[in-house]
């Protein structure tokens, strides 16, 4: 992932990160990124390894590379709770973890700063060698998902980047700036003209670490068509609101070159199947309704790599093995 990033960083464009559950989100993934050659950052998170079993997930993202063997792929552990976790992840065959070193192993209480430096620093001395890219996090997210989160945001103190950084050598770093997991973000809608997101926390944190690779979590823009179209067919969801693309612009501008992106396509697929159900009640075939859902994730998926800039730069550079990584990371 981190040649992903510093070549996203030469162009000042965001690469989009993607949770996989299944394999219908990952042919998702792949027939989007193939249909206008961007570079992908396919993720497992600890939700759905829960679902879905280690195994299967992981051979449905090595399935990914295998299918399309000339686009540049990441496979990342998404919130690994601890230095087992990481090892697990890295045996598998992924190329690129993150350690959450801001929550205890229970996935809700934040730590200390201390705490914080000393899991991701021992995550970073075992992934390195292996040619392992490792993201940390700064600072806490509000909401909840798949089990993470405080529920409360602490925003990243750009004060600690720094020393945080040259005490833990992390390759990307998670920063805290008023985003959430989830849908349930924002109760009313977000306006251009006030401040959505601590954008300043950004620009201070790349004025002082301009190399950094800064990443968004809970960057989903819960689409209002989406929300309404489960809510025609039978959903229940409240009005809520997303991080809108302008604010995601905003920060790959000020320099974010990673985005997260989950709930949007759990969105775009309910919405796929509600419409698909209510259309077919006679219907009973999973294949029926799942391809529709998956083009509509595929959808979705299209449109962030075209919003964050990703588009049409999977060719810009080879892509390096692990291999290779060891010996830069060696240097």
């Amino acid at each position: 992932m981190k040649q992903i990033l510093d070549e996203a960083a030469k162009q000042q464009y965001g690469v989009p990160h993607f949770n996989v559950n299944n394999m219908e989100q990952a042919q998702a993934i792949m027939r989007a990124a193939d249909e206008i050659k961007s570079p992908v950052i396919i993720a497992a998170s600890r939700g759905a390894l829960k679902y879905s079993d280690l195994i299967f997930l992981r051979n449905i993202m090595m399935a990914c590379v295998e299918k399309y063997p000339k686009l540049p792929v990441a496979l990342h552990l998404d919130h690994g709770n601890n230095l087992e976790s990481v090892k697990t992840a890295i045996s598998l065959g992924f190329t690129s973890v993150m350690i959450d070193g801001s929550l205890k192993e229970d996935a809700k209480t934040p730590t200390t700063f201390e705490e914080n430096v000393k899991v991701t620093k021992e995550c970073v001395q075992y992934a390195h060698p292996f040619g392992v890219t490792v993201e940390g996090e700064l600072g806490t997210l509000g909401g909840i998902e798949d089990g993470v989160g405080s529920g409360k945001v602490h925003l990243t103190d750009p004060n600690q980047v720094e020393e945080f950084l040259k005490l833990t050598g992390v390759d990307a770093l998670a920063v805290a700036i008023g985003t959430s997991h989830g849908a349930y973000k924002f109760k009313i809608k977000p306006d251009p003209d006030k401040n959505l997101l601590a954008m300043d926390i950004i620009r201070e944190i790349h004025k002082r670490c301009p190399n950094l690779h800064m990443v968004m979590h809970g960057s989903s823009s819960v689409p209002k068509e989406l929300i309404d179209e489960i809510n025609n067919y039978g959903g229940k969801i409240p009005e809520t609101y997303g991080v809108p693309l302008w604010a995601i612009k905003e920060g790959i501008a000020a320099g974010v070159r990673k985005i997260n992106v989950d709930t949007d396509l759990r969105l775009a697929a309910t919405a796929a199947i509600r419409k698909f159900m209510h259309e077919n009640p006679e219907k009973f075939d999973p294949r029926e309704y799942l391809s529709p859902a998956r083009e509509a994730m595929q959808k979705v998926i299209k449109e962030r790599f075209i919003a964050f800039g990703s588009a049409g730069h999977a060719f810009d550079y080879e892509p390096i093995t692990l291999e290779h990584a060891k010996g830069v990371y060696r240097k």
